[in-house]
């Protein structure tokens, strides 16, 4: 009777230890702070898709593109080139001079190059095809590289009109060299040159300078159509350079955006105007301070890249289109 009166009271004791210790499920545990492995867990797996989209709208644009740092293959020819990339080199264009007329669809381009080189050299490397160069601009269409100031670089079937011709150095990947003095910019007027206007403008070697009587872009008004736009070298100045062509393979992996500024300081050198640039139209990114960027993550095919100088309440600084420009790359991986 002892026995079975003490097996009753252990029993009863257990289910009271038993309910005492369950958890209220009416009541929120711990609320707001560590849930424990196996909860973190959980809200990591349920939330697995939106942390990837937030992901996506910080660290990429709209097209998974990733702003990544230097290339390997880029730091090491930096090594390699020792004091060079230190250099300050100082552009002179000779011809055409500024404001000067041509009686000639025809227009030779002389450069002088001085300044602190320190063994900066423009000359391609017949074996990589790569080389120091010169940056050539016609108006505000694709750069054409010049390699050798000693060898005569001409302009071919340039339409009637006023033109701008801007040129600055560059290393062999297409870097520019952003010092003091290194961009050049001049006017010139074609008149009676007899240019073929269904035809583009070229190099001697055939590269094309210009579309067929091109005009720039507007900068979200109407403004007159003109070869050279009312562009004025005293107004802050973007000059769009890269990237440009056909990226194939390895090059494809890791593109730069580059450009130059001309009397506009970007907001993270201290300044008051930002550089935007976006992809296909898709999401605007910003470049606060003035050094190129590369973006992995492209696909094969065709893409257009905008680049524009925007001032401080968002809105393109006008000077006769420039400053705003669009160009279209391949892609071949």
């Amino acid at each position: 009777m002892k026995f079975t009166k003490l097996l009753i009271v252990l029993i009863a004791l257990a289910v009271f230890s038993a309910c005492v210790n369950r958890p209220d499920t009416d009541q929120q545990v711990n609320p707001g702070g560590y849930t424990g492995e196996r909860n973190l867990q959980r809200n990591a797996s349920t939330n697995t898709h939106e942390s990837g989209e937030n992901e996506q709208h910080s660290g990429e644009n709209a097209h998974g593109l990733t702003e990544v740092p230097r290339p390997p293959k880029i730091v090491e020819m930096m090594a390699q080139r020792g004091a060079q990339d230190e250099a300050h080199p100082t552009l002179r264009i000779v011809e055409p001079a500024a404001n000067s007329a041509v009686s000639s669809s025809n227009v030779k381009v002389k450069l002088e190059i001085s300044g602190d080189l320190k063994g900066y050299k423009p000359m391609k490397d017949m074996t990589t095809g790569m080389g120091n160069h010169i940056h050539v601009i016609l108006d505000n269409q694709p750069y054409e590289a010049y390699y050798n100031l000693d060898r005569e670089f001409e302009l071919r079937n340039v339409a009637d009109g006023e033109h701008t011709l801007r040129v600055f150095p560059s290393r062999p990947w297409h870097e520019s060299y952003k010092t003091e003095g290194a961009f050049q910019m001049v006017k010139f007027t074609v008149r009676g040159g007899g240019a073929d206007a269904g035809k583009p403008a070229t190099t001697a070697s055939g590269q094309t300078m210009a579309n067929a009587n091109p005009s720039a872009a507007p900068e979200g008004k109407d403004m007159q159509k003109s070869t050279a736009g009312a562009v004025d070298i005293a107004k802050p100045l973007l000059t769009y350079s890269r990237p440009k062509g056909e990226y194939k393979g390895a090059d494809a992996d890791a593109i730069m955006i580059d450009f130059w500024l001309l009397n506009a300081r970007l907001q993270g050198d201290g300044g008051e105007y930002r550089v935007r640039y976006s992809v296909d139209d898709g999401e605007a990114k910003y470049v606060d301070k003035w050094k190129p960027i590369w973006l992995s993550g492209w696909t094969n095919g065709k893409h257009n890249v905008k680049v524009e100088l925007i001032d401080k309440a968002g809105n393109i600084v006008d000077n006769g289109g420039y400053n705003s420009t669009t160009r279209e790359i391949t892609v071949s991986k």
